[in-house]
């Protein structure tokens, strides 16, 4: 039942539409613009870096409230505290990518996924991940292979990392390769642009 709660929880949380909350209003649907996605990339395209950054940071931040509520609940439970973590972080990312506010569909849920990690994973790991973003995106300048590359870090980093602690070690690890498969596969249209040499480069419309 502790384990519904938090799953149902954190997917009202996720499931908050930041990007489209914040273009209604300024008077925008974002759904109709750019890409249509509700996420900080696409806001931050359309409508600018002040209403972009803004997004990102909610979308961020859920992820996060939502791990540590997920693992405080079942600390307070005196149930596996890492286990609530994961539980929230896989809902939140759900909620985010098919919010029912909006006919369950969503955006790519990177932003809210990097909150998740931020509250999930040591700082080495965060790290890491965020190392292979940066590169990737100043030496390609698209924000798509920057987030799938980052991604698929993942899972490393935490088998380089995680395991030698020991703690929790398979739950974490599932876990990074079951949100860097999500991320992958939210990503599919950009993957195929990203083939055929369309997809936009960040800075350009």
């Amino acid at each position: 039942m502790i384990w519904l709660l938090i799953a149902l929880v954190s997917y009202l949380l996720g499931s908050l539409p930041s990007g489209y909350l914040v273009a209604r209003s300024q008077d925008v649907d974002i759904r109709q613009q750019g890409s249509k996605n509700i996420g900080a990339t696409n806001v931050l395209r359309v409508m600018g870096k002040k209403w972009g950054y803004l997004v990102f940071f909610c979308d961020s931040f859920k992820g996060f409230l939502s791990v540590k509520l997920g693992i405080l609940i079942a600390a307070h439970s005196q149930l596996s505290p890492v286990l609530g973590g994961v539980i929230a972080a896989i809902s939140c990312i759900l909620g985010h990518n098919y919010t029912f506010w909006l006919g369950f569909k969503g955006g790519k849920g990177i932003a809210t996924s990097g909150g998740v990690v931020l509250a999930l994973f040591p700082v080495l790991v965060i790290i890491c991940v965020a190392l292979v973003w940066v590169v990737l995106f100043y030496l390609a300048k698209y924000v798509s292979l920057a987030s799938i590359a980052a991604a698929v870090a993942l899972p490393f980093a935490v088998f380089l990392i995680v395991a030698k602690t020991g703690v929790d070690f398979w739950t974490l690890f599932a876990f990074s390769v079951l949100i860097a498969a999500m991320a992958i596969w939210r990503h599919q249209s950009n993957i195929v642009r990203l083939m055929n040499g369309t997809e936009s480069r960040f800075g350009k419309k």
